[in-house]
């Protein structure tokens, strides 16, 4: 069984915690009332902010902090803002964890940086899901489906979660802070890139805006599934990227994760979920049953999909290129260059074909 996130690991020697430790603990203790043992562990995996389990005689507990050097960067690295999004949210959204410490100080954290402890979601995070029969896995992405349907219907005014974005002008801040971000990281020629890109500009909705919760990163990966029925999801993870915005473009990225098994075989290699495995609804059936859930239709469907792929192959290509300027060693980016032109041309080509099928 999976729980959450990957097992937890003892900290390395040069782990960012470890010189903090003595005053993490102390600090945990008197602001949580922890009592016994107090236990530190890293959560391997992951390419953005530093995830731990800190376990005590009063449990277990996730810590959340941005790795070293970009406590500054406020996009996806913002501790305080996601444990504050998460407060708010947490009571119409169970799904999402409940924040219990959010010290957004850095003068007055003992690690430096701001930084948030949360509830730990248990369960199973489906990567492979080999296990699962067709019928099974049927459900399960039903169920997804309806998780994101049920985000996206909450009432942002009531919340009071629209004082934590700005949906006004979300989508053209989107494509032009992607165009930006593709700018500043391109290593190698991707003409596919290029042309994503200039229809994107040329193709910017001229709705008017629209509000919802969005997570911005809502695949499988980051769904926590009950350990003995995984029809049930039981936490969604990650919100760092969470916004209030335009909730086709959270469906987008949806799709655009979403391989299937009619798809490119180069596409299909990426490890980007279990998606192709036999029983998950097809992308035309994803956006079928969401809008069944939402009673409304999807506007602007093929837009939102090119511009959830963008997204993912920039956030590739950023992370390609710190490995290809030599700014991280670390193996598993050594294929991201090979990715970032995949999921390109399979934003491209739904381009050529006027439709997201």
């Amino acid at each position: 069984m999976t729980t959450g996130k990957p097992e937890a690991r003892a900290l390395k020697d040069d782990d960012p915690l470890r010189a903090h430790l003595p005053g993490l603990t102390a600090f945990l203790r008197e602001r949580l009332a922890l009592d016994g043992d107090v236990r530190v562990q890293r959560f391997a995996g992951g390419y953005s902010n530093l995830t731990y389990l800190v376990t005590s005689g009063a449990g277990e507990l996730v810590l959340r902090t941005p790795p070293p050097g970009a406590a500054h960067i406020k996009a996806g690295h913002d501790m305080a803002r996601e444990g504050r999004f998460l407060e708010r949210l947490h009571p119409r959204y169970p799904l999402a964890p409940r924040p219990l410490l959010i010290v957004d100080d850095a003068a007055q954290s003992p690690l430096g940086v701001p930084f948030f402890v949360m509830e730990r979601k248990v369960g199973r995070v489906l990567r492979t899901a080999a296990d699962l029969d067709a019928p099974t896995m049927r459900a399960v992405s039903i169920a997804f489906v309806d998780a994101l349907a049920a985000l996206h219907a909450i009432d942002v005014q009531e919340s009071g979660l629209s004082a934590l974005g700005k949906p006004d002008g979300y989508l053209r801040r989107q494509v032009e802070g992607w165009v930006a971000r593709d700018k500043n990281s391109r290593v190698d020629d991707v003409s596919d890139l290029d042309t994503v890109a200039s229809w994107l500009q040329a193709n910017l909705p001229t709705h008017p805006d629209r509000a919802a919760v969005v997570h911005n990163d809502f695949k499988y990966d980051n769904v926590v599934v009950d350990p003995v029925d995984p029809t049930r999801l039981v936490g969604v993870l990650d919100w760092e990227l969470a916004a209030i915005g335009d909730p086709s473009a959270d469906l987008g990225t949806v799709l655009a994760y979403w391989v299937q098994a009619d798809d490119d075989d180069a596409l299909k290699a990426l490890p980007l979920g279990p998606t192709t495995r036999p029983g998950n609804l097809t992308r035309a059936e994803v956006v079928a049953r969401y809008q069944e859930r939402r009673g409304r239709e999807v506007e602007d469907l093929l837009f939102s999909f090119v511009l959830g792929a963008y997204r993912i192959a920039i956030i590739a290509q950023q992370i390609w290129f710190r490995y290809a300027r030599g700014y991280t060693t670390d193996p598993r980016f050594s294929s991201l260059g090979f990715a970032v032109a995949v999921v390109a041309g399979h934003a491209a080509r739904m381009i050529d074909e006027g439709r997201v099928r």
